[in-house]
């Protein structure tokens, strides 16, 4: 492990400028690949307003949202914890069209992370929270 960062933000999309700042701590020193970093940032912000717009729909805004991102040789991590309802992501992404029939749809964001990440799962804890874990290696 190269670098572990955590932060924990409320329910509230007009934070997403903040994680995306504090995501910029796991880029040092910068990977060399900037499409890879582009595509880390895009993960990560369809993941969080996806927290903020589907999972925490219902909850007060107070309600944390905790996002860890872990730097390796070779690959970047990203958990992203919500308290809401779980679902399954696999059926919903297999459920959604496809990113070109699917102009102004619900699910966009679940395809794009589908292309992007290497590794994508969203899995209930013990704690009933879920986990939504993004892998993208470079």
């Amino acid at each position: 492990m190269l670098k572990k960062i955590h932060l924990q933000v409320p329910t509230d999309s007009r934070v997403s400028d903040q994680v995306l700042s504090w995501f910029e701590e796991l880029n040092q020193p910068p990977i060399t690949n900037s499409k890879i970093w582009w595509q880390c940032q895009t993960v990560l912000k369809e993941g969080f307003d996806n927290a903020v717009e589907h999972a925490h729909r219902a909850l007060p805004r107070e309600t944390p949202i905790e996002l860890e991102a872990i730097r390796y040789e070779g690959a970047i991590e990203i958990r992203i914890w919500d308290c809401g309802t779980p679902f399954d992501l696999l059926r919903k992404i297999k459920e959604t069209p496809a990113l070109e029939d699917n102009i102004g749809e619900h699910g966009r964001g679940l395809k794009i992370m589908e292309k992007i990440a290497d590794d994508l799962r969203y899995d209930r804890l013990h704690d009933a929270r879920n986990c939504l874990l993004i892998v993208k290696y470079y």
